[in-house]
């Protein structure tokens, strides 16, 4: 049980469940769009099973309300025990082979306390486009009680390659990875009722990210009160959904699209990622 919740700090500072170099807040592709019935046939083949026909793919980006500078921190709550932190923060803008990307930057840690049972010191990178909106590398430097582990994946979205230090795997276009995805999310026009499927790899598979639109709702965490959008993540695997336990998450109702507040249900009881303080991209900061 403890395992469950302080692993659950370092997924939910990764989510989901997840910008231009220009910086006036609008995204544009220089790639021609695949029609839909494309993509779904494309999909169906390197998945290995169908998608919906009414799970919309390559929605188009309407708004990119984050950038350099943004910096999200959460506190990690198991019922009502505070069992750590975690931030998400924009913290430069990089070069990923001459292409300028978000350099996204997640970091997750036990408090004290629970560090004594079992502590995380977790950090996990992805580098975005900042014009494609698409991940070009993503880094996992986990630290989880004795267990250790860092992994590079290399992402090259002309040839459809993800390159790992002993192999290279074929991915669909326009694949995110879990971090960038839930970025990417914040660019999109939601609509409740909508189920959205992204492209997805993580630890050398290819599943979609099916993100589920739910509801509106309005919440109060410590950072203040925020209408938001609720929204259900999930990783399809074939003939059954693939991910374990449940996971919410609150988005802002307005161009930003902050994540909030997410939730997972455990064992027993559920754990929380409850926004305490944020900062805007700096080119929204008065």
């Amino acid at each position: 049980m403890m395992h469950s919740s302080t692993r659950l700090l370092a997924t939910a500072a990764m989510a989901v469940v997840l910008a231009v170099a220009s910086g006036v807040g609008s995204a544009e592709s220089d790639q021609s769009q695949a029609s839909d019935s494309t993509l779904h046939s494309y999909y169906d083949s390197l998945y290995g099973f169908e998608l919906p026909d009414s799970h919309v793919i390559e929605l188009l980006p309407e708004f990119v309300g984050f950038g350099e500078g943004e910096k999200l921190v959460f506190s990690v709550q198991y019922g009502i025990v505070n069992a750590g932190e975690a931030s998400l923060e924009i913290r430069n803008i990089a070069s990923i082979n001459g292409a300028d990307c978000y350099r996204i930057v997640s970091n997750a840690r036990t408090n004290d306390v629970f560090s004594v049972v079992f502590k995380v010191r977790d950090r996990y990178e992805s580098y975005m486009d900042t014009t494609q909106l698409y991940s070009l590398r993503y880094e996992k430097h986990v630290r989880e009680g004795k267990f250790r582990r860092d992994q590079v994946v290399d992402f090259d979205q002309k040839e459809h390659t993800a390159t790992y230090s002993e192999h290279v795997v074929p991915i669909a276009p326009r694949t995110q990875d879990v971090l960038s995805a839930m970025y990417y999310v914040r660019t999109l026009p939601l609509e409740v009722g909508q189920s959205i499927s992204i492209a997805n790899h993580t630890d050398g598979k290819n599943y979609p990210l099916v993100i589920n639109v739910l509801r509106k709702e309005t919440v109060t965490v410590d950072a203040g009160t925020f209408d938001c959008f609720v929204l259900e993540p999930m990783l399809r695997g074939p003939a059954v959904f693939s991910q374990k336990g449940h996971l919410t998450v609150w988005l802002t109702d307005d161009r930003y699209k902050i994540p909030v507040l997410m939730k997972s249900k455990v064992v027993i009881g559920s754990v929380a990622a409850v926004l305490k303080e944020y900062s805007l991209a700096n080119r929204f900061r008065l």
